[in-house]
């Protein structure tokens, strides 16, 4: 990231959203300006997030490839093409897709304070901490607000993706 935006190779700004001359910009000179500000600060929070993500993966397809009914599969004559796809992966999924509300939220908002203050951006974890320094709680009620509702819609669009992958389970036939 640092050569990248540093001084040695200076592609990309370390600091602000816009440059100095946004004002004196087309529309679409402005919309590329402000891209070419957030590319580091986006890629950094999505390098950080994705080490997990990888690594839970790896081991969720290790598990799986080890397991009895993939040695039945294979026994049976069945491809190994078949049995990646039609065995390990729908099941190594199912655990991602369990955890991948979990991921995004640490990507989206652990990261947030940390990427904000390199990069000298003002986002909602640069203002939820200084709420918090300086003991304003209705903002840090609103920030908290604002990060558990987009949680909980993330974990929404994890179950329904769950049900996508795998068919068989259906959280309507459950009992209360």
């Amino acid at each position: 990231m640092l050569f990248a935006g540093g001084s040695y190779l200076d592609w990309f700004p370390l600091r602000g959203l816009t440059s100095e001359n946004f004002h004196e910009l087309s529309s679409f000179g402005k919309i590329l300006d402000y891209f070419w500000h957030l590319t580091l600060p986006v890629l950094a929070m999505t390098i950080s997030g994705f080490a997990t993500l990888t690594l839970l993966t790896k081991n969720s397809f290790l598990d799986e490839i080890h397991k009895q009914y993939v040695l039945t599969a294979r026994a049976k004559g069945v491809s190994e093409q078949q049995v990646l796809y039609g065995h390990v992966f729908r099941n190594a999924m199912l655990i991602i897709i369990a955890g991948m509300p979990a991921a995004l939220v640490s990507i989206f908002f652990t990261g947030s304070l940390l990427i904000e203050v390199i990069f000298s951006l003002d986002g909602l974890g640069l203002l939820g901490f200084e709420a918090v320094v300086q003991r304003d709680y209705p903002v840090v009620f609103g920030t908290l607000y604002l990060f558990t509702l987009i949680g909980l819609l993330l974990k929404l669009i994890s179950d329904i993706t769950y049900m996508l992958v795998d068919p068989r389970i259906d959280f309507s036939s459950r009992e209360h």
